[in-house]
């Protein structure tokens, strides 16, 4: 039995894609946004710059959840953070602490974003709402009822990118961030009930940095899991949406798993 293999009864779980676009947000698709519901809470990955919009236009209350992650401090991944803690200052004052998970610098980008954006406001009434938590690579961290396992992704550098694995609510998801081909995702990946892969190039396979539908096709097989689906699709991709063999995402796309 692969020892990463969750059990897959119990609950359903539902991922809702609120932003399957890339940082240009090729043909009018959001940027980077997921939410996870789960027996054991509420999860959402990444905060794109349309984050708000996305959120409100599926239902979503902005206090709803406990636990963010975000993968890598790019804008079109963590930008609409000032956003949302814009609206727990005046809109929906949070009553329980959000946790927020992510690479070194996190909390000390999201402060310098918030002050550049809105630089007479007064954050100390927000600050102790929001506790930060480094994600090592390498690393299994449980947050809640969660247990969140990171790698590093060949995406950024010096900085570090994160591909993520949540497990909890007896299912798995596999979050690959940005990320170039990366022999440790097919391993992180492995048993896991729903794979949202980064799928952001077809002609430009000399761009390392992303992965590209070629690539992806070529060694799926590789990856032992329930359900794939490409996700932070580029103009590239959905230029030949016809030509894609392997499940696409779109904005507001329901899973259940």
């Amino acid at each position: 039995m692969n020892p990463n293999r969750t059990a897959s009864n119990g609950a359903p779980v539902t991922v809702t894609l609120l932003g399957t676009g890339d940082a240009f947000a090729s043909f009018g698709r959001s940027q980077s946004g997921y939410l996870i519901d789960a027996p054991g809470g509420r999860i959402l990955i990444e905060a794109g710059p349309g984050l708000m919009p996305a959120l409100k236009t599926n239902g979503v209350a902005p206090d709803s959840f406990d636990l963010l992650l975000i993968s890598h401090l790019h804008g079109d991944h963590f930008a609409g953070l000032p956003f949302l803690i814009l609206d727990y200052m005046w809109e929906t004052p949070r009553k329980k602490v959000l946790t927020v998970a992510g690479p070194a610098k996190l909390e000390e980008r999201t402060w310098l974003l918030m002050r550049t954006m809105f630089p007479h406001f007064e954050l100390d009434k927000i600050k102790h709402k929001l506790k930060f938590v480094v994600l090592e690579p390498g690393s299994s961290t449980r947050l809640g009822k969660f247990k969140v396992r990171a790698i590093r992704s060949p995406h950024t550098k010096p900085e570090i990118s994160l591909s993520l694995r949540i497990d909890g609510g007896g299912k798995s998801i596999v979050f690959s961030g940005d990320s170039g081909w990366n022999d440790e995702l097919v391993e992180l990946s492995a048993g896991a009930d729903l794979f949202l892969c980064e799928c952001t190039y077809y002609e430009s396979t000399q761009l390392t940095f992303h992965l590209n539908y070629p690539l992806l096709a070529a060694n799926r097989d590789k990856f032992k899991v329930r359900r794939m689906v490409l996700t932070h699709l580029g103009r590239e991709v959905l230029s030949r949406a016809d030509e894609i063999a392997l499940e696409m995402g779109y904005d507001g796309m329901k899973i259940e798993i």
